[in-house]
């Protein structure tokens, strides 16, 4: 899905927003619409101005030019309401440590106003699609990384909003945990019909998203769905583990226009046959694995920033804090 049908108003829709800090233009005049139930990505390397437009979404930021709404409530001129249609899941865990599940749920829910009959419906519903039933009267702080951006992706849709913003949902988790909380985002898409809106620097985890927006500078430089976005910009690619920290630095360093992190592995666009013989001539006997990518989402990214998708999102605790102190004020 690209876009809301004719009759119906997007879920999201950015218009004209620009935002300065000091001489630094964060972003410069976007405007986009992200369809009703839409799975969308956010892509950009630090500083492109992706954190600053989601800020803005989430009203924890309001832009210097330009309006936003969210399921056609306006940011600005009516925050809370436009709050109560998001859930935010923020790259900074704001779980009360000290509550169980269960308690973290319903705090969150008596926040929002839920209802109480509501919302003990809800959090069990919640709890069955995020495996966490039996781990209701846990402890936060006892729970697994996995299991505690699980938890905060279902605390997120207690108050029953249907765009969910995920700010590096995976940030920090093993690859099998990765693939748990994606398989529950999935899941909670079709259950409850929601718009995704995620950012993160695993690439390859928004292949199947509907369309891609990837931003830089403080402006929009491609948005398409991935396979028009591969077919257009993509590139053949390297991938490579080094053997030790210090071949992975070398590598970055001597080749720093050309190379992304992918967990352990580093990621090369490849311009020509010449390039590859003189980096493995080079570096070789250093490597543990080698692989060659065909045109790929990462190479896209790469060729349109020349920068690496890897990613340290801002998202202080404080703020995800503020969000969620607002959404207090909520009415019934």
């Amino acid at each position: 899905m690209s876009a809301s049908p004719p009759d119906m108003p997007p879920a999201v829709e950015f218009t004209g927003i620009s935002k300065r800090y000091g001489r630094t233009v964060a972003l410069d005049d976007v405007s986009l619409e992200i369809g009703d139930g839409e799975f969308f990505a956010l892509l950009g390397p630090n500083g492109a101005g992706k954190t600053t437009l989601l800020h803005i979404l989430c009203t924890i930021l309001q832009p210097d030019s330009g309006s936003v709404t969210v399921r056609g409530a306006d940011v600005v001129r009516n925050a809370r309401r436009a709050r109560q249609n998001l859930g935010v899941v923020f790259q900074e865990s704001s779980l009360d440590d000290r509550l169980t599940v269960y308690e973290n749920l319903e705090f969150h829910g008596l926040v929002y106003g839920v209802p109480a009959a509501i919302r003990r419906e809800r959090i069990a519903q919640l709890l069955d699609i995020v495996e966490l039933t039996e781990r209701r009267d846990t402890v936060a702080r006892a729970l697994s990384s996995g299991m505690r951006r699980r938890l905060e992706i279902a605390r997120a849709l207690v108050h029953d909003s249907r765009v969910l913003v995920l700010d590096e949902p995976t940030v920090g988790l093993d690859a099998q945990s990765r693939g748990t909380v994606w398989r529950h985002i999935e899941r909670l898409r079709a259950e409850r019909e929601l718009t995704i809106i995620v950012t993160t620097h695993y690439v390859e985890e928004v292949e199947g998203a509907d369309r891609v927006c990837i931003i830089d500078h403080g402006k929009i430089g491609a948005l398409d769905t991935p396979a028009n976005l591969k077919a257009q910009y993509g590139s053949e690619s390297l991938r490579l583990v080094p053997r030790d920290e210090a071949t992975r630095n070398e590598l970055l360093a001597q080749f720093a226009d050309r190379a992304s992190e992918r967990g352990e592995a580093l990621v090369f666009t490849v311009p020509d046959t010449a390039f590859v013989d003189a980096l493995l001539g080079q570096y070789g006997t250093r490597l543990r694995e080698l692989s060659y990518e065909h045109s790929s989402l990462e190479g896209a990214f790469l060729a349109l920033t020349g920068r690496g998708a890897k990613d340290q999102l801002a998202g202080p605790r404080e703020r995800t804090l503020a969000f969620a102190r607002q959404g207090g004020e909520h009415t019934r």
